[in-house]
C-alpha cells in the first residue's frame, strides 16, 4: 500500500524555522513506522535523521511524535494509523535535526536520582537475598528504557524544562523500594526540591505514553506519599518530649 507521511524538518545549520516535507512511501500495512521511515530515508532523502538501534522496543531510542502522541516507531504498524502520518521530534527538547533531539539534560536528571544500589556495608560474600514480595515491590518501574516518551509528553516539563520529569521520578523509584538500598534520604531530598515531584499535576500523559506500559502516574504518586511519611516522621516528637 502507498502510504503519505508528514515529516517535520529542521537542519539548525541551514533552516531558520523547521519545515515541513511529504513523502509517499510504498509499506504493508503490517510494517511499522520505523520501515515507512528507512524507506524514506533509503531511497527518497538520505538526508532525513532520525534515532534508531535495535528496532525491536527495546532500546527506546526512535521515541518521537506520530500523530500527535509519543510512541516507538518501531512498535507502532502503518494499519493503525490514519493518513497522513504526521511525525515530530518530541516536544520540550531542543532538535539537533529533523527527529533527533538532545536529551543532555534528560539524562543529567536521570543522573541526579541516583539511579543504582546504595549500600554503606561491604559487599557481602554472597549475593543480597530479597523475597519474591520484595522484589515485586518495585517490578513494574524497572520496564524503563530512558526513551523519554513520558517526561516529553508531561505538561509540567513543557512548561518549565528544570523539572525532573516523570522518567527521573520513576528511575528513583526502583531504587526508593528497593529493600537492599541505603540511599532513600538522598533521592528523596532530590526529588522534595523546587523542580522535584511535587511539580507532577497527575495529568496521567506519561502513563498513556509509555511504551512499556509502566504505571508512571501511580509510581509518582508513591513517590510523593513516600515523601509525606519521610516529613512526618522527621517532625513527630520524640517519646521524651
Amino acid at each position: 500500500m502507498q502510504v503519505h507521511l508528514k515529516i517535520k524538518r529542521f537542519n539548525p545549520e541551514q533552516d531558520a524555522q523547521p519545515q515541513w516535507r511529504a513523502y509517499t512511501v510504498t509499506v504493508e500495512p503490517t510494517d511499522r513506522v520505523l520501515d515507512a521511515l528507512h524507506a524514506v530515508k533509503w531511497y527518497q532523502d538520505g538526508s532525513l535523521t532520525f534515532r534508531r538501534s535495535c528496532a525491536h522496543g527495546i532500546c527506546g531510542s526512535d521515541a518521537m511524535l506520530i500523530n500527535g502522541r509519543n510512541r516507538l516507531a518501531c512498535k507502532v504498524l502503518i494499519r493503525d494509523f490514519q493518513q497522513p502520518i504526521v511525525i515530530e521530534p518530541m516536544r520540550g527538547f531542543s532538535v539537533l535535526k529533523d527527529l533527533v533531539v538532545d536529551m543532555t539534560g534528560f539524562f543529567e536528571k536521570y543522573k541526579a536520582v541516583k539511579p543504582y544500589l546504595i549500600t554503606g556495608d561491604q559487599p557481602p560474600p554472597t549475593e543480597r537475598l530479597q523475597s519474591p514480595a520484595q522484589r515485586e515491590r518495585y517490578e513494574d518501574t524497572t520496564k524503563c528504557i530512558l526513551c523519554g516518551a513520558c517526561t516529553t509528553s508531561c505538561p509540567s516539563f513543557w512548561a518549565n524544562s528544570a523539572y525532573v520529569g516523570p522518567a527521573a521520578i520513576v528511575q528513583a523509584h526502583r531504587f526508593l523500594f528497593d529493600s537492599r538500598d541505603e540511599g532513600r534520604a538522598e533521592r528523596l531530598a532530590t526529588l522534595n526540591a523546587a523542580s522535584g515531584v511535587w511539580r507532577c499535576r497527575t495529568i496521567f500523559n506519561c502513563t498513556e505514553a509509555c511504551p512499556r506500559g509502566i504505571q508512571v502516574t501511580k509510581a509518582i504518586g508513591e513517590v510523593k506519599q513516600l515523601l509525606l511519611r519521610s516529613s512526618i516522621h522527621r517532625q513527630r516528637p520524640s517519646a521524651s518530649a
